[in-house]
This record gives C-alpha cells, structure tokens and sequence, in this order.
C-alpha cells in the first residue's frame, strides 16, 4: 500500500489534511502523481508544478513543500506539502 500525506498549510497552521492511498501495481512516480492529482481535486486545486528545486527534495526526503509559485491559480494557504507514509516494496 502506499500512502501520501497532503497538507495545506497557512500562516504556520495545518488548514486541511488528507491522505491518499493508491494500492495499485504502478510505479512510484505514478503513484505520487495520481494520488497528488485525486488530492488537489477533492481540495478543488489547480495540480502544482514540480520544479527543480522541489523535485531534489521530494527524491532525497520523500516529502516537499509546493509554494504559492508552484500554482497557476491563486491559492488560499502559504504551502502545500506532501509527504510519502508508506511505501510498497
């Protein structure tokens, strides 16, 4: 099973939580991007661009934090942050 924590955080509050569980027999990258999009459309979000920067720290933490840049649309918190509960192996 592989499970993603995706919080909304604002002015240092957690504002909105969820986590999304995908037991599917994808990849780990498809994983982290199916369950980000199934999060950002039950949280009504635009899905945030993974840049450079971000890209690093999700590969080296397994968690990362998207800003209000990585965002086409304006965004009600300061962050969003993803992190990886559980991985299949």
């Amino acid at each position: 099973m592989f499970r993603l924590w995706v919080k909304l955080i604002d002015n240092n509050h957690l504002i909105k939580d969820m986590v999304v569980c995908d037991d599917t027999q994808d990849t780990r990258t498809h994983k982290v991007f199916n369950s980000i999009e199934k999060a950002c459309y039950e949280m009504d979000l635009s899905k945030p661009i993974w840049l450079d920067n971000v890209v690093k720290e999700f590969q080296l933490y397994a968690k990362c934090r998207f800003n209000k840049d990585s965002f086409m649309e304006s965004v009600p918190f300061d962050y969003m942050e993803i992190q990886v509960l559980e991985e299949d192996y």
